[in-house]
């Protein structure tokens, strides 16, 4: 059985993070090895996680009034004084303590900090302030507004329900079993509150409830997980053999330590490179640990017992000899097809996070309709959230709306292009939601109608039904194959959030003109790669891309 190094510290993030990510943070032998730089886009994010956090703290204190009993401790302080100052608020019973970090739990192997702890007379319940939504339209959320932190209030909200957010609940969780130990938590309930984005209400959850998969409540998930990472963490420090071997994931794209596990993975032709997540664990215990190993069986033979969950297991084998053979895609169809009108309009969306879509880029072709063709694009330049993205988006429907029209009225057939329609249409009914009194923006009823249409085509989707993918399925991954290359070597989505934030001067700079003009050529080229991709879906990939059958 291994021992528990008394070196070994978890913060919260532990549980929710990687199990390989966890082993390499505590093997000594990895203190030298570089890690990716920092992901600008990243960095941003945490900026404006801090500044979110400084204007709920401000908001809280003016609600609460100046003798409500705040202790604010500053984040950039040094830990050891940050812990001292926590521990002297402790011993005040300070009513709300902002900032606070915890005593090292050095019997628990336990680290952190909460934005905020709330004394509700039995103990101190935590309270996390967080830069994502903790809610959405439904009704059962328990909640209070946001400026009453007195958990007792909680009612059930007819108007939202709770979005699952698992990290928020462990991180609760940790805290918890912190303040426990502390003997500082509430001794007859265990709970933790949320403040979101929308810095609106508080969500409070019950850590003992059983909300889980299988009736487990968030107290156990979290146990469960703890005593995984710290036996990880452990083994890594003490020297012995891994507990967690590399594996491709969805957290890799992010991961400082990916450049480390690219390699060895890439030596190993691990399986995960083509499989990834819970269905390459499952190929691994079936004893197909290798890209070649998957290639190599026989895609009409019946699959090893397994839990399988993402495509066909013989999809699953075409991949393997796709990325094998180099190859992007393959045609999963005898026939590539593709709706086609005589008037098409591509559309992209941009949107800054949760706050909003500053920018609707379109491209007319097609027959002459009486309207001027190429690019057009319609923004908003006020920083988000505004309400001037009503304004911006009124007129790009009233737009789109007479394209349709106009073809229509010619006995012409209109396709309207995207890519991936889950994130246009989320601000298609979004725009219509929240501007539905502003004049010219649609109704819900009028945007469903569109887009359950056969008119809205998501080529994400024509993409997906007709090809399989060895390198993922991204716009800028599958555009280059039909030949197209964005202008900008740096385009992407990450890349453009830290565009926006100079060209609307969100920072408190002179809004960069130069930098919108960079966010529309990006955009542009967006809907110029969904319209070359279409084109060479139509006349060039029946015969330029492999069928699977004859791999």
């Amino acid at each position: 059985m291994l021992s528990v190094s008394n070196e070994v510290l978890l913060d919260a993030g532990a549980v929710s993070r990687c199990r390989r990510r966890v082993h390499l943070e505590h093997d000594p032998a990895m203190r030298e090895v570089p890690l990716a730089p920092p992901d600008p886009a990243a960095q941003q994010r945490i900026a404006d996680a801090a500044a979110h956090r400084e204007a709920i703290v401000q908001r809280l204190m003016d609600a609460t009034g100046p003798d409500a009993g705040w202790v604010k401790i500053a984040r950039d302080l040094p830990a050891a004084e940050r812990v001292q100052l926590t521990e002297e608020a402790f011993a005040a019973e300070a009513r709300y303590i902002w900032g606070a970090l915890l005593p090292v739990d050095r019997a628990g192997h336990r680290r952190g900090g909460s934005e905020l702890l709330v004394h509700t007379g039995a103990g101190y319940v935590p309270v996390l302030v967080v830069r994502h939504r903790i809610t959405d339209r439904g009704s059962g959320a328990p909640t209070t507004v946001m400026t009453d932190l007195d958990p007792a209030h909680r009612l059930p909200d007819p108007a939202r329900k709770v979005r699952s957010q698992p990290r928020d609940q462990m991180r609760l969780a940790h805290l918890y079993r912190m303040l426990e130990a502390l003997g500082k938590h509430e001794g007859h309930r265990a709970i933790g509150g949320v403040i979101g984005l929308d810095a609106d209400v508080v969500v409070w959850h019950d850590l003992s409830a059983g909300t889980w998969p299988g009736g487990k409540s968030a107290l156990t998930e979290y146990q469960s997980r703890f005593a995984d990472r710290l036996a990880i963490a452990s083994a890594a420090a003490e020297g012995e053999e891994p507990l967690a071997e590399p594996s491709r994931v969805l957290e890799c794209r992010r991961c400082p330590w990916w450049p480390t596990c690219e390699v060895v993975l890439t030596e190993t032709r691990d399986v995960s490179l083509v499989v990834r997540g819970e269905d390459a664990m499952e190929l691994r215990r079936a004893g197909v640990s290798t890209v070649d190993k998957l290639a190599a069986l026989d895609p009409a033979d019946e699959p090893p017992p397994m839990n399988w969950t993402g495509g066909t297991f013989a999809d699953a084998i075409i991949l393997a000899r796709a990325w094998l053979a180099d190859l992007t895609m393959v045609r999963k169809v005898d026939r590539i097809e593709v709706s086609r009108g005589d008037v098409e309009v591509d559309v992209d969306m941009e949107s800054f996070g949760d706050s909003g879509a500053y920018l609707w880029g379109s491209l007319l072709t097609g027959a002459d309709i009486g309207m001027e063709q190429g690019y057009r694009a319609f923004a908003t330049w006020e920083p988000l959230p505004t309400a001037d993205e009503a304004r911006s988006f009124a007129e790009f429907w009233a737009w789109f709306k007479e394209v349709r029209e106009r073809t229509l009225a010619a006995g012409l057939t209109f396709r309207a292009y995207c890519y991936n329609a889950l994130a246009e249409n989320r601000w298609l009914f979004g725009s219509a939601d929240r501007f539905g009194d502003y004049p010219g923006v649609p109704t819900k009823a009028e945007i469903a109608s569109f887009v359950d249409s056969g008119e809205w085509i998501d080529l994400f989707r024509s993409v997906t039904d007709q090809f399989l993918c060895s390198h993922g399925k991204g716009l800028k991954v599958i555009a280059p194959v039909a030949g197209f290359a964005w202008r900008d070597p740096e385009a992407g989505g990450e890349a453009s959030m830290s565009w926006y934030r100079d060209a609307v001067g969100m920072d408190g700079g002179v809004p960069d003109d130069d930098q919108r003009e960079r966010l529309l050529r990006y955009n542009e080229d967006d809907v110029l790669a969904t319209h070359a991709l279409r084109n060479w879906m139509t006349d060039h990939a029946q015969t330029s891309v492999p069928y699977m059958n004859d791999l």
